[in-house]
C-alpha cells in the first residue's frame, strides 16, 4: 500500500448525485473530486445550492450518491449495506448539525445526551461515565453537565453536541454550518473546539460554512461550485529573520482526470472571460487570455500538408 493512500482520509472521485422530484431532476454534485488527509481540518464553502451540503451528507453516511467513488477510512460508501452503514455512522463519522436543537435531546441533560451514543454502542457502564466526563472536560462545558439544552446558551449546545459526536472515537468529524445560528463570540468558541479536537485527538475534521471567519482560520479551504470541487486555498505561517509571524495564503484551480478547471469567479468578471478563452502553452505553464473579436489564426501556424490534402478531397 502506498504512502498516499495511508495518508488520504477521505477519497471521492467523479461523485455524482442526482435528485429526483416529479418528473425533474436535480443534478446536485456533478463529478465532484476531493482528497482529504488523516487529520486535516479543512473548510468546504460554496453558494447556496453548490453542492456542498449534499457532498457532507454523503461523505457521514446520510445519503447515497448516484455514481462515482467515495471512501472514507477504507470505507466504501457506494458498496455499504445498510447494516454497514449504520455501523459507520455509529463509530467512523461523527456529524454535527447546523441547527442547535436537532443536535441534542431536549428531554436529556448534557451528560446523559453525551452518554446516550455510548449506550447505544453497548459500551460498559463505567466506561461510559468515564468518557462523559473526560469530553464534558475536553469541550469546556463541565458546567452545564447536568442542564437539559433549554438552559444552555446556542454556542454551549454546539460544544455539547461535538462531544455527543466524538462519544464513540470516530475516524473523521463532519460539520455542517455548526455556528451558522451563534454569534460572532460563541462561533469563535465553537471553531476553536473544533480545532482543539483535531490538534488534541488527531480527528479527521471537516466544516461546511459560509462563515469567512471560520474559514480563513483553516489551512486548506475548497470552494465548490456547480457540483464540482471549483478552487482550493492552502495557507501556511512562516517567522522572518527578526521572528515576526508571517500569513500567506496561496489559491489553487482544481484539475480533474479529464482536464477540466474552473477559475475563479472574480477572474472571469474582472477580465470579462465568457463562452471561450484563449490558450497559449508556454514551456512551462499555460496562459489564458480572454478571446476578443480580432482573435484571429496566424498563416504561419497552419500546416501546409494539412491545407494540400484539403485540396486533394475537394
Amino acid at each position: 500500500m502506498s504512502t498516499q493512500t495511508l495518508q488520504t482520509q477521505i477519497e471521492c472521485s467523479d461523485l455524482v448525485r442526482i435528485f429526483s422530484a416529479e418528473g425533474v431532476e436535480v443534478q446536485a454534485l456533478q463529478g465532484l473530486t476531493l482528497t482529504v488527509d488523516r487529520g486535516e481540518l479543512t473548510a468546504i464553502v460554496g453558494a447556496s445550492g453548490s453542492g456542498k451540503s449534499t457532498l457532507l451528507a454523503i461523505l457521514s453516511g446520510l445519503d447515497v450518491p448516484t455514481a462515482g467513488k467515495a471512501r472514507v477510512a477504507g470505507h466504501d460508501l457506494l458498496a455499504m449495506g445498510s447494516r454497514e452503514r449504520t455501523r459507520y455512522r455509529r463509530h467512523v463519522a461523527g456529524f454535527i448539525w447546523q441547527q442547535t436543537a436537532r443536535n441534542l435531546l431536549p428531554y436529556f441533560t448534557a451528560a446523559q445526551n453525551i452518554a446516550t451514543p455510548l449506550a447505544i454502542a453497548h459500551s460498559r457502564r463505567r466506561d461510559r461515565a468515564a468518557r462523559v466526563d473526560e469530553l464534558l472536560e475536553l469541550l469546556d462545558v463541565t458546567d452545564v453537565r447536568d442542564r437539559l439544552p433549554s438552559q444552555m446558551s446556542g454556542g454551549q449546545q454546539q460544544r455539547v453536541a461535538i462531544a455527543v459526536a466524538l462519544a464513540n472515537s470516530p475516524e473523521v468529524l463532519f460539520a455542517d454550518e455548526p455556528t451558522g445560528e451563534l454569534d460572532e463570540v460563541n462561533s469563535q468558541r465553537v471553531f476553536d473546539a473544533l480545532r482543539d479536537v483535531n490538534e488534541r485527538l488527531g480527528v479527521t475534521v471537516v466544516i461546511v460554512t459560509h462563515d469567512q471567519a471560520v474559514s480563513k482560520q483553516v489551512r486548506r479551504t475548497v470552494q465548490i461550485r456547480d457540483g464540482r470541487t471549483s478552487t482550493e486555498v492552502l495557507r501556511s505561517t512562516s517567522r522572518d529573520e527578526h521572528g515576526v509571524e508571517q500569513h500567506f495564503a496561496r489559491e489553487y484551480a482544481v484539475l480533474d482526470r479529464v482536464g477540466r478547471l474552473q477559475l475563479p469567479q472574480d477572474y472571469l468578471t474582472r477580465l470579462s472571460m465568457r463562452d471561450r478563452v484563449r490558450l497559449e502553452l508556454e514551456s512551462d505553464h499555460v496562459q489564458v487570455h480572454p478571446s476578443g473579436d480580432d482573435d484571429s489564426v496566424d498563416d504561419s501556424s497552419v500546416d501546409d500538408s494539412s491545407v494540400d490534402d484539403n485540396e486533394e478531397t475537394r
